[in-house]
């Protein structure tokens, strides 16, 4: 059985061949429980250079001029001379590190980068441990170190994090690509008979560095997302850049400009990301009693914390943090309409429900139900969608701003669920099944948060929808594995099933959003 890359998994592996590859890929759309893996991964050599790819429309920057990147010395310059004799001094010993590392890169860095983000997202997807006095530390980004470490890296601050690092990589490749073709310096190995071509020859222009431009912007926004993790990815971004130069695709100066461009779009994201409102999403003792409060006076049962000591609730202000694709506005419009009343005939039956399937659960479902967990130390359900997503992009053979917009499309998506969803949660503050009915025997990690509507029903549908449209041939796969994504919490005991359909009918609506700006972007 595959399974989600964990932090046991060591991030270097040589790649398999592409024939196992395509077997892993089709198994994937089959009935199986199985996960994904996301570790092997072939050489990718480009389909389509997609070289107006500068003109495709942007997401956060006003254009591709807005990061200014100075035009390359002639390949006739003495000094760019003497980058390409560097190149070949050390293409003439290669050690064997070099060599893997070489072939670690060569299935393309965007591809690289979400499993390297979403190994890292795993491993920080820790709640953090009670008090001796029954209260709970919260981690703090201005010692991320301390006990408990930052972040938290729960669905929310997840699906968060993937976007912002998706987007601003779309948003820097895009303007990469806008000043490719207007200086059209060639590849090294073009330039110079004596130099290799040790990486797929992709025939795109390399100033600035493709594979530069995505280590500046990665490490620059994972070191602020996950910042104990900053060693790995600096070094992840270390090596990126010097696959780069010693396969003799990019000079030094080419690298050089790539990752100050990263950069540079890195900083403009992270400015957005100071005010997009996550700072308050905590809330406070007074919105929370406010929250409970609101629901008792429209006469039903509030949520309460089920864990021991009661915890905070996650996030309850993370519906006003700033989507991608969506106003506040849209957020409100698009609320679905209430839950059952928990004092109605409709709640009871449904209640009745979860406990009736909960206790005769088949080994199937139960399969069902570890397969969707999702829970701690893993990569919470919008990764677990970017790992469906991991083989449908790598088969395609995608120029890297292609394989990069792939991502940040479905990360836009599920970003913009989360919001909607965590909205609608705390809107109606509707209390999970095992609160109404102690005797339910849930059969995972009970959520920290209101039942209604459903989280992975919400993403499932969200994610679907989106890679139906960049993928029509792997769309009937999708949505069988969003309804699976979305039952799991029914057999779980964790969710009505309204929860669930309102939640899938919900994501689709919140999906929607990002495929009508992905059929107007330009790329197709």
């Amino acid at each position: 059985m595959t399974t989600i890359v964990t932090k046991k998994t060591p991030l270097l592996r040589t790649s398999i061949s592409a024939a196992i590859f395509l077997a892993l890929a089709l198994s994937t759309s089959s009935c199986s429980k199985d996960i994904p893996t996301s570790e092997p991964l072939p050489a990718v050599t480009p389909a389509n250079t997609d070289a107006n790819a500068g003109a495709w429309k942007m997401i956060v920057l006003s254009g591709p001029t807005q990061i200014a990147v100075a035009a390359p010395a002639p390949v006739s310059d003495p000094g760019y001379q003497s980058e390409l004799a560097s190149i070949k001094t050390a293409q003439a010993s290669l050690t064997d590190a070099q060599k893997t590392a070489i072939t670690y890169w060569s299935s393309g860095g965007v591809l690289r980068w979400n499993q390297i983000m979403r190994e890292i997202a795993a491993r920080s997807d820790l709640p953090p441990s009670p008090n001796p006095d029954g209260s709970y530390p919260v981690p703090n980004p201005a010692n991320p170190f301390a006990n408990p470490q930052y972040p938290f890296s729960n669905p929310p601050y997840a699906a968060r994090a993937y976007s912002y690092v998706s987007v601003a990589q779309f948003e820097a490749l895009k303007t990469a690509w806008y000043y490719k073709y207007q200086y059209n310096r060639p590849s090294p190995f073009k330039t110079d008979t004596g130099i290799k071509a040790l990486l797929p020859d992709s025939n795109i222009p390399s100033y600035p560095s493709e594979d530069a431009v995505e280590a500046g912007v990665n490490a620059a926004l994972l070191t602020l997302l996950f910042p104990t993790s900053v060693d790995e990815i600096n070094a992840k971004a270390a090596e990126q850049q010097q696959v780069a130069l010693i396969s003799g695709r990019a000079s030094a100066s080419d690298i050089a400009a790539g990752v100050a461009l990263g950069k540079a779009v890195a900083a403009v994201f992270a400015a957005r990301a100071a005010t997009d409102g996550m700072k308050a999403a905590g809330g406070s003792p007074a919105i929370w009693q406010s929250l409970a409060a609101n629901a008792t006076a429209r006469g039903e049962i509030p949520w309460i914390s089920q864990d021991g000591p009661p915890r905070p609730p996650m996030l309850p202000v993370f519906g006003k943090v700033k989507a991608w694709m969506m106003t506040p506005t849209d957020i409100v419009n698009e609320r679905p309409g209430p839950p059952p009343s928990t004092s109605s005939a409709q709640m009871q039956t449904e209640t009745a429900e979860v406990k009736s399937i909960v206790n005769s659960l088949t080994r199937d479902q139960q399969a069902t139900v570890y397969k969707w967990a999702d829970g701690v130390s893993t990569v919470t359900p919008p990764g677990h969608w970017d790992a469906i997503a991991e083989p449908y992009i790598s088969a395609a053979s995608f120029s890297e701003v292609r394989a990069s917009r792939s991502f940040a499309l479905l990360n836009m998506a599920l970003h913009d669920a989360a919001v909607a969803c965590w909205d609608a949660k705390y809107f109606y503050f509707n209390p999970r099944p095992s609160q109404l009915d102690p005797s339910i025997k849930t059969q995972t990690g009970l959520p920290n948060f209101p039942s209604y509507v459903s989280g992975h029903s919400d993403f499932s549908a969200a994610g679907s929808d989106v890679l139906s449209y960049l993928f029509p041939s792997g769309a009937t796969y999708f949505q069988a594995q969003m309804q699976e994504a979305a039952m799991s919490r029914l057999y779980a005991g964790i969710h009505y099933r309204s929860d669930i359909n309102v939640g899938m009918d919900h994501g689709k609506r919140i999906g929607d959003y990002t495929v009508s700006f992905a059929k107007t972007d330009g790329a197709n």
